[in-house]
């Protein structure tokens, strides 16, 4: 078994994901068990374990996965909102330790969330 998150798995191609962008900094995907009609994972290709872990240098890159996103949600309609979501740590809800941001729209979304 690899030491590799589902997440690398899926950049390196080791596991299917239903790809909807790519380029050389980052990977967005369809979620498999997406919490609204919309659910996409937008991911950067540099290993990152979570917010804490983004260091100075990687301020173009955090801005790169957040025009994506922008677009993602142009591209998917979502003109009504939605939200965008990373979870840190354990008690943040963090299920891989690879940096991730959940798209989420296409209905309404209550607050609080969880």
């Amino acid at each position: 078994m690899s030491g590799k998150t589902i997440f690398k798995r899926i950049i390196d191609r080791e596991i299917p994901a239903q790809i909807l962008h790519e380029d050389e900094h980052c990977l967005a995907f369809r979620d498999i068990q997406p919490q609204a009609p919309t659910h996409i994972l937008v991911i950067p290709k540099k290993e990152i374990v979570s917010i804490d872990h983004v260091e100075d240098a990687d301020g173009p890159l955090i801005a790169h996965l957040f025009l994506v996103i922008r677009r993602l949600a142009q591209a998917e309609g979502l003109a009504d909102g939605y939200r965008v979501v990373t979870n840190i740590g354990r008690n943040g809800g963090q299920s891989v330790p690879h940096l991730h941001f959940h798209l989420l729209g296409g209905r309404g979304l209550s607050w609080p969330p969880g």
